[in-house]
This record gives structure tokens, sequence and C-alpha cells, in this order.
């Protein structure tokens, strides 16, 4: 064990803005704060047991993860305390938005277009069941691979790759039901609401959990 790998101090200073990045993602702004307090103080407790078996970001992450679905079944099991994640909080960076809209820089105009349309795609991945969304997340947020997503949530290659297509296909579905896709006057991608989308927790006729 090299110790520099595993000073607490360091790894709290390196991964807190991402650890409260993704967790704001998966569990919204309000929550956020304290749940990633909560990682670290995990972190801190386990760090000594800690042996090197998997990357270090993928086992900080996977602490994170599971305490934001505990977080979230927790939400889901109490009526009335469903959370809507805010709309500024799951694609906030120039970076995100390049994912889904292809530009970097948009003129005045274009950030308002933008802003509705990412504003569909986050409410959608916001209703997606957690298994989803938190594969979602992972990889087309915060830029894991497949096989680093395997091991943040406990699961083989080949389920992984299962679940992220599946998740995938949702989303889309999802986006064609609730947005109208259209090109703007400058042939860029845009959209608006179509119609309105599902809190958590609201059941769709014949929906069912997703593996």
């Amino acid at each position: 064990m090299v110790d520099r790998e595993f000073d607490f101090h360091k790894i709290h200073d390196d991964f807190r803005p991402r650890i409260l990045r993704y967790l704001t993602r998966m569990v919204g702004e309000g929550e956020a704060e304290d749940l990633t307090q909560e990682v670290f103080a995990r972190i801190g407790r386990a760090l000594k047991s800690f042996r090197g078996e998997s990357k270090l970001s993928t086992w900080i992450y996977q602490i994170a993860t599971n305490i934001a679905v505990d977080r979230l079944r927790r939400s889901s099991a109490r009526p009335g305390d469903e959370k809507r994640l805010p709309i500024e909080t799951i694609l906030e960076s120039e970076e995100d938005k390049e994912i889904w809209t292809g530009e970097q820089t948009p003129s005045t105009e274009q950030r308002v277009i933008r802003q509705e349309m990412n504003g569909c795609i986050r409410e959608i991945i916001e209703t997606l069941p957690q298994t989803y969304r938190s594969v979602i997340v992972l990889s087309e947020l915060e830029g894991f691979q497949d096989t680093e997503i395997a091991d943040i949530l406990g699961l083989s290659l080949q389920a992984t790759k299962i679940r992220l297509h599946r998740a995938r296909t949702r989303l889309k579905e999802e986006l064609k039901t609730a947005c109208i896709f259209y090109r703007d006057e400058r042939n860029e991608f845009a959209c608006d609401r179509k119609t309105p989308l599902i809190q958590i927790g609201e059941m769709k006729p014949g929906f069912k959990s997703e593996d």
C-alpha cells in the first residue's frame, strides 16, 4: 500500500467537487451537500480496509451511488416526498450541454432554445427508474467507461451494457413522447415540450420497474 494513494485529505480535496456534482445530478441540489458529507464520512471509516482491488475512483463512486440510491428509494417510498430535480443541476456545464446540443458557444437566442431543450432532457432523466438514471448519469454525464460502471454498480459487464442500452432506449422513447424536435433557423438541433412530464413516483399505465 502506498500511503499517498490513500491519504484521506487528498482524496477529499480531489474528489469532493466531482462527488457533489454527481450527487446533485442524482438526487438534486437540496440533498447533495448532506449526502456528500455522508459519502466522505463513510470513506474515512472504510479507507483502512480498502485494498485497491478496484480503482479508487470507482470505489468512491460506488459508495456515492449506494447512498444516492438509498436516498431515492426512501423518497419514492414516502407519498408526497417525491423530488423534482432543479432544472439547473444536471447539465450545468458547457461540456454537458455539448453532449446534447453539439454546440459550445450559442448566441443569446440559441441559449434560450437550448435551455428549453436541456430542460426537457433533464426532466426526463429525472423520471427514469433509479437503475436507469444511475447508468445514464455515470456514462453520459460523468464519462465513465462501461467497465468502470460495472464496478461501480456491482454488475457484470454484460449486464451493464444491457442496462445502459435499455436506459438509452427508454430515454429516447420518453424524449419522443414529451418533446418536439426540430431544426432552428441556423439548422441547429432544438426542441419544445409537447406533453407534461410525470413526477418521480407517479406510475404510467403498465409501468414496471426495470433491471
